[in-house]
């Protein structure tokens, strides 16, 4: 970016700078698929050149592991740009639907536009991917974009800044730094669509400014995502899927992240043991050392998980882990049985390496309390039971769902990725990115020919016969009406 750019951003500023962006836009250039497809290279090239330089920002921000850094953020932000490399052709293409015989002759057709000027505010936790993943789609729909992305992972947002104006075309696409002052002077501007991910809390205050110039948005909120684990299950192909699942994506730090886990009564003792099982042969004798696992983001979030951890309705249900260094921002993988409803815990979206467990009579009301809560944005059940499967997928509402295993729905283009109620408003990932940034227009073509005189004035018997035959599909009325009969 330019120095100019890289001043704070207030409200005249930000106006500025919305005010460039619809200037290139209204030039028409984005539009085009070469300038679509050449900015989608541009980011798979800046991904393979500074692979290194965003690795050591995830690392810097987070301590998270190289392998998972590559796994989880830059694999599927390639991925996510090569598939809308090699489909853009076919998105773009204008859809052909049918006509109707009140139409006729006609031809019907739903063209993508893009929507114009958009602004893409991400979270810290996934703060490479959750960045870069909807602004891939957003440029394949053709729009000019800002991207703000987070301060509280600071490395990542300066190494944003700092390489992808030179691997793409920076009079449309815009990295705005900062944090609270500087998104707040964006929210003032007008844009076309805003995509958030975050928290509910500030998904509430996106959506009342985007409100005052009736812009749409797409909110990826989180919630707390529960894990229903039945008796009937492989045990220990269900704990690792579990543990990797909780403390491997982020040590917790992840909005699809399993939250709790609803078992039997019966059944947890021998859930627990192979957790603890499996989190020694992850982890080693002492979690706290393992260089496997992230820590926990700034100091912030280190006090807000201790309120949970610390929270005098839990006391004495902790059964595995608990430590804490605060020098360090390391919270060991903690298990807590028999967790009180009314506890922060299971009030509060964890984000951490905390993983309650509740206990059940019959693993069947474990579908009641889910949906007693609001709905999570992904939900899981481990289960060899095609009845409790079948019942899970139908009755429980979640962003998403994924049966015997947790978060690699995510992985999968072709499924939408967003949430429901509390965890979010509408999706994206692979064409679904693509549609969130596009306006679906109709289109209508007709020739000069085929006139019915019926459509207007003077409305005679005759032509009200005609209409209402041709309205309601009545092909023998329409002929009848054409020729006249019955006679008045």
């Amino acid at each position: 970016m330019g120095e100019e750019e890289q001043q704070p951003i207030n409200v005249e500023r930000a106006g500025e700078l919305v005010k460039s962006l619809r200037e290139s836009f209204s030039s028409g250039k984005t539009r085009s698929y070469a300038w679509r497809i050449s900015q989608l290279k541009g980011i798979i090239r800046m991904i393979d050149e500074k692979e290194d330089e965003i690795l050591n920002a995830l690392h810097a921000d987070l301590s998270k592991p190289r392998l998972e850094s590559f796994v989880h953020e830059i694999s599927i932000a390639k991925s996510s740009c090569t598939l809308a490399v090699k489909e853009l052709q076919h998105w773009m293409k204008p859809e052909k639907v049918s006509s109707m015989l009140t139409t006729f002759p006609s031809s019907a057709e739903i063209v993508p536009e893009p929507l114009g000027v958009v602004l893409v505010i991400s979270a810290w936790n996934y703060p490479f991917l959750l960045a870069i993943d909807p602004v891939i789609g957003a440029i394949a729909a053709g729009n000019a974009v800002v991207l703000k992305p987070s301060e509280i992972a600071p490395s990542t947002s300066a190494l944003f800044a700092r390489i992808l104006p030179s691997f793409i075309d920076s009079s449309c696409i815009k990295v705005v730094e900062g944090s609270v002052p500087e998104t707040t002077a964006l929210l003032e501007q007008k844009w076309d669509k805003i995509l958030y991910t975050g928290n509910a809390k500030v998904g509430r205050i996106i959506m009342a400014a985007a409100a005052k110039h009736l812009t749409p948005v797409v909110l990826e909120l989180g919630g707390k995502c529960p894990v229903v684990v039945d008796s009937n299950v492989d045990l220990k192909v269900t704990s690792k899927r579990l543990v990797v699942g909780k403390w491997g994506s982020n040590n917790g730090q992840a909005c699809i992240a399993p939250d709790y886990i609803i078992t039997t009564k019966t059944f947890a003792p021998q859930l627990v043991d192979t957790l603890k099982n499996s989190l020694k042969s992850f982890y080693g004798e002492n979690h706290m050392q393992s260089k496997d696992l992230s820590r926990i983001v700034n100091s912030h979030h280190f006090a807000r998980i201790l309120r949970l951890l610390d929270d005098e309705k839990i006391s004495g249900k902790i059964i595995h882990g608990g430590e804490r260094d605060e020098k360090l921002l390391k919270i060991a993988p903690t298990l807590i049985l028999d967790v009180p409803d009314d506890s922060l815990i299971m009030q509060e979206e964890i984000f951490g390496p905390l993983l309650p467990i509740v206990t059940v009579d019959n693993i069947e009301e474990s579908i009641d309390m889910i949906n007693s809560k609001p709905k999570p944005l992904g939900a899981y059940l481990f289960t060899k039971n095609k009845k409790l499967e079948e019942n899970f997928v139908k009755t429980v509402s979640a962003g998403g769902l994924l049966i015997n295993d947790t978060m690699m729905h995510f992985a999968n283009p072709n499924l939408p990725f967003g949430g429901v109620g509390e965890s979010g408003i509408g999706a994206y990932h692979g064409k679904f990115s693509f549609d969130a940034f596009s306006h679906k227009k109709a289109v209508l073509h007709r020739s000069f020919g085929g006139e019915v005189s019926a459509r207007y004035p003077p409305y005679t018997r005759q032509k009200q016969n005609f209409l209402r035959a041709l309205l309601t599909n009545n092909i023998l009325g329409v002929i009848l009406a054409v020729i006249g009969w019955p006679r008045p």
